[in-house]
């Protein structure tokens, strides 16, 4: 799939004094109407960015408190807010929302944050705290080492997708019913363990001797999913590594492979929104730099169905 850069991430203000105007790690991506929602690892805020043109978006606090700012004292406490996805309203809970889930790869990254949506705007003073600490116990005994990077809805499912490392190559997809993730974090505010309705594991090859990993997903029609991988070079969930590309796929209702295709370009992929159009479909997707000085990326692909 051939890219083109639509944007930079840039923000009307950094998230406090001392940061950059722009989000630099991208990791999660939600549109909703015409506006962009973006997580990114390294911020306790959410991205709010115009669907269309390239003016500066703006960021929504969600959890109180300031992270450091040098960088390896700021990796080791930030929650590590790295999948966001698109809850319906559904029973008797008729608001829409955000849900931003940490990546459950360390103690502290367990942390997700239900934020209500009015239309489709972020309601961010009735956010709340939800405790997926859990869940992600529960979801730890059927991989090596947690790392959720992507969240998404299909019909009454919610998908959560594990991503691999070198040490451990597999990428897995767990299935958890959908309203009882709902009833839990509206009753209880947790995600507690959940019934869990299958995990299934995916090896989707190697770049450059490295393997290609789940960093984000997207619901598609019939219970499909699209998906971006990255190859990173590293060992664990922890450390980050230089990147060697990035991959787009499509994975079937039934869980099979349907289809992968390297992207053309070397940046790390982290979020992806993908819309179906006749026989087109059309993605976004977002990119983390792993680098404070640089912006991440809203770039375009389009697919031949």
């Amino acid at each position: 799939m051939k890219l083109s850069k639509i944007r930079d991430l840039t923000v009307d203000h950094g998230s406090r004094p001392g940061r950059p105007s722009h989000v630099s790690a991208a990791s999660g991506l939600v549109r909703v109407g015409a506006t962009l929602y973006v997580v990114a690892d390294d911020e306790l805020h959410l991205g709010v960015f115009p669907a269309d043109g390239d003016a500066p978006g703006h960021l929504l606090r969600m959890r109180a408190g300031d992270l450091p700012t040098a960088p390896k004292a700021r990796k080791k406490v930030k929650p590590d807010f790295e999948a966001l996805a698109y809850l319906p309203g559904f029973g008797q809970f008729s608001q829409s929302a955000l849900l931003a889930l940490g990546s459950g790869s360390r103690k502290g990254r367990c942390l997700g944050m239900l934020i209500p949506l009015k239309g489709d705007i972020a309601d961010i003073q009735m956010t709340r705290p939800i405790d997926a600490s859990g869940l992600f116990a529960q979801l730890a005994t059927e991989v090596d080492e947690l790392n959720i990077e992507g969240a998404l809805v299909s019909d009454d499912r919610l998908l959560l997708l594990h991503r691999g490392n070198k040490s451990h190559s597999y990428s897995a997809i767990f299935t958890i019913d959908l309203r009882s993730a709902i009833e839990s974090m509206h009753s209880k505010g947790v995600l507690d363990t959940l019934p869990i309705q299958a995990v299934n594991h995916y090896e989707l090859g190697l770049l450059d001797g490295i393997p290609l990993c789940f960093s984000d997903g997207a619901a598609l029609s019939n219970g499909r999913v699209a998906f971006s991988a990255v190859a990173e070079d590293t060992f664990d969930s922890y450390r980050d590594g230089p990147c060697a590309g990035s991959a787009f796929g499509i994975i079937d209702a039934d869980g099979s492979l349907e289809f992968m295709d390297l992207l053309d370009t070397r940046l790390k992929i982290e979020g992806i929104h993908a819309q179906e159009d006749g026989p087109a479909l059309n993605v976004l997707l977002v990119s983390d730099a792993d680098d404070i000085e640089v912006p991440a990326a809203l770039l375009l692909g389009t697919l031949d169905r």
